[in-house]
């Protein structure tokens, strides 16, 4: 059964940074994943924000694009996004998941709160 734990979420104020981290467990062959980010602010729906291929591609949401950055430890399998710059729109819970193949049970997310 795949897990997906993610951390780093905090309260930081606007123009702060944080970085989140994404732990998978029960995935053969990690690196071959596409893995991407996604946030769900209240009352809005789930979006992905990025995602980084087997190749390291990477993808961005308009809204985040120069401000965020997605990498990943495949060794650790691990995913993660350095949020820079950020704004108080950018509040939501965010969570990680693979984009091309959902898995059904998403993880707990981890809350991103950026106010002054």
């Amino acid at each position: 059964q795949v897990h997906l734990v993610e951390s780093g979420g905090g309260l930081v104020q606007p123009g702060g940074s944080l970085r989140l981290s994404c732990a998978v467990s029960g995935i053969n062959f990690f690196a071959w994943y596409t893995m991407g980010w996604y946030r769900q602010a209240p009352g809005k729906q789930r979006d992905l924000v990025a995602s980084i291929g087997s190749g390291r591609n990477t993808t961005y949401a308009d809204s985040v694009k120069g401000r965020f950055t997605i990498s990943r430890d495949n060794n650790k399998k691990t995913v993660y996004l350095q949020m820079n710059s950020l704004k108080p729109e950018d509040t939501a819970v965010y969570y990680c998941n693979t984009p091309k193949s959902p898995v059904p049970d998403w993880g707990q997310g981890t809350q991103v709160t950026v106010s002054s």
